[in-house]
């Protein structure tokens, strides 16, 4: 099970750059404001980055260790299998979502926004980034961003059942989202404009539900 999460882990960061262009792009712009344009940017953004993906291992190792908690329910239960498939639907929910169906989805972001009212005014300490180790601070803060994306992880890295396995599928996610966050930094606006052109969602909301399709055929 902790191997089959992976891939859907990966894939869902990879291919939620959509999704990460609305929810991160504000938070993008204003860790860019201000940064030099230079080589030391590039640093800037990996740490900030690095330190984001950070908080998502965390957050994958304290839900695997609370997902071994449901083992006891296995013998009556399949609850890592059922845990998955949750995961799986809500990457397809999130599908949905990105190609315009399913606005009903965005509510599912909302389960964090107590918690992320705490940690803005711990974020705008930090800003602006002017140190790596200021980049890092941010960072940290900035995986506790509401994302229904995020969520999805959280819930494969549960069905792992293990704080190891937990972490490893949330640093896989993590590592998805990479490419799209770090380019978004270093283009300013101009990536997160394409990425938000409705021909683009449509067609990435179409491969982040075919993800989660994928991970229940793979189930079954």
């Amino acid at each position: 099970m902790p191997e089959l999460s992976l891939v859907p882990a990966f894939l869902a960061g990879l291919l939620g750059g959509v999704h990460c262009a609305g929810m991160c792009g504000g938070l993008v712009g204003a860790f860019a404001l201000g940064l030099p344009a230079d080589r030391s940017a590039l640093v800037l953004h990996v740490a900030c980055n690095l330190g984001r993906v950070a908080t998502y291992v965390a957050l994958g190792a304290l839900a695997g260790a609370a997902g071994a908690g449901t083992l006891v329910f296995e013998r009556t239960l399949p609850v890592q299998k059922i845990l998955f498939g949750a995961s799986c639907l809500m990457l397809i929910g999130l599908g949905l979502h990105l190609a315009g169906v399913f606005a009903r989805f965005a509510a599912i972001e909302r389960i964090g926004n107590g918690l992320w009212r705490r940690v803005q005014p711990l974020l705008a300490r930090v800003l602006p980034i002017r140190s790596a180790r200021s980049a890092l601070a941010a960072g940290l803060l900035w995986g506790f961003l509401p994302c229904g994306l995020v969520y999805s992880g959280v819930v494969l890295a549960l069905a792992s059942a293990s704080a190891a396995h937990g972490a490893l599928v949330m640093a896989s996610f993590g590592a998805g989202t990479l490419p799209n966050l770090l380019a978004m930094g270093l283009l300013a606006g101009r990536l997160q404009r394409f990425l938000q052109d409705r021909r683009v969602r449509t067609l990435a909301g179409i491969a982040v539900g075919a993800a989660g399709v994928w991970g229940l055929l793979k189930l079954a």
